[in-house]
């Protein structure tokens, strides 16, 4: 019994530090930022193709994530952090440009926040505008793996 115990104390602690790990990875940070963000989409996608009833909070809360989101995502990219993940090079290379995409989204997200669409097609035409600055941003700085 006290063997079980102390096994159990081992991995609860165990998960606390690769917790406080992965806090500290820019890698790990930046993936969990941009899977709210595609979750997010996925929400609003979902209103927009009539999949899901327009809710106004649900589209509120996904703007305001992808707005939240978009505004931490570039400062962690920091010099050394380019191995295992799908960040292109040219992030590091053109870091100007690349935090002006991640700008552009921000203030679109927070334009679409401040007119919240009022139906399925006000999503649908926030969702071309905020849709393009990903795909754009995707193709210059993303490396498919």
């Amino acid at each position: 019994m006290k063997l079980k115990m102390i096994l159990t104390a081992l991995v609860i602690a165990g998960c606390g530090v690769s917790a406080v790990i992965a806090a500290d990875d820019p890698v790990k940070i930046r993936e969990g930022l941009m899977k709210q963000i595609g979750g997010s989409m996925g929400a609003l996608a979902g209103i927009a193709k009539g999949e899901k009833p327009y809710d106004a909070e649900t589209v509120k809360t996904a703007l305001t994530t992808i707005s939240t989101n978009i505004k931490a995502f570039p400062d962690q990219f920091p010099a050394g952090s380019e191995a295992n993940s799908e960040a292109s090079p040219k992030i590091w290379e053109s870091t100007d440009d690349f935090k002006a995409h991640a700008a552009k989204l921000g203030a679109d997200a927070d334009t679409v926040l401040a007119q919240l669409p009022a139906d399925q097609a006000g999503v649908g035409a926030a969702l071309g505008v905020i849709g393009k600055n990903c795909g754009d941003c995707h193709q210059l700085y993303r490396v498919k793996k």
